[in-house]
């Protein structure tokens, strides 16, 4: 990207274009950086599906009756939670979900608070009560 001063001469027409260009041009590239799909879904498809029933059936047990959507007000002891669930990961809970499901729930509760609370992300229209 060329790199612009406040001495740069402000131009109007086909060098604007390009300047457009160019920064979308990174926007494209960032985002290629960053590979949802193929860096995470495809190497962990099923713990993925799991942290997705967790999600619901956590939906069922704290919001009877409400849509999918996560209560971040109803508990916000992420590192407690997601130790307790480590200490019996390989077992069953009452819910019939396995511990270690819900300490890769309560990891991405965990990242996704604290990129929130380091400006580093917003709180997703997903995480809002409907």
């Amino acid at each position: 990207m060329k790199h612009y001063t406040k001495d740069t001469p402000i131009a109007y027409g086909e060098g604007d274009i390009e300047l457009a260009q160019e920064l979308a041009t990174d926007k494209h590239e960032e985002r290629k950086q960053t590979p949802v799909f193929s860096g995470v879904i495809n190497y962990f498809p099923d713990a993925i599906c799991e942290v997705a029933k967790c999600s619901r059936i956590g939906n069922e047990q704290h919001n009877k009756g409400e849509p999918l959507h996560w209560a971040r007000e109803k508990s916000t002891d992420e590192p407690d939670a997601l130790l307790r669930h480590l200490m019996q990961y390989d077992e069953i809970d009452d819910d019939g979900m396995l511990h270690a499901t819900k300490v890769a729930w309560r990891a991405l509760a965990l990242l996704q608070r604290t990129l929130e609370a380091r400006g580093e992300a917003t709180i997703s229209p997903y995480n809002k009560k409907p």
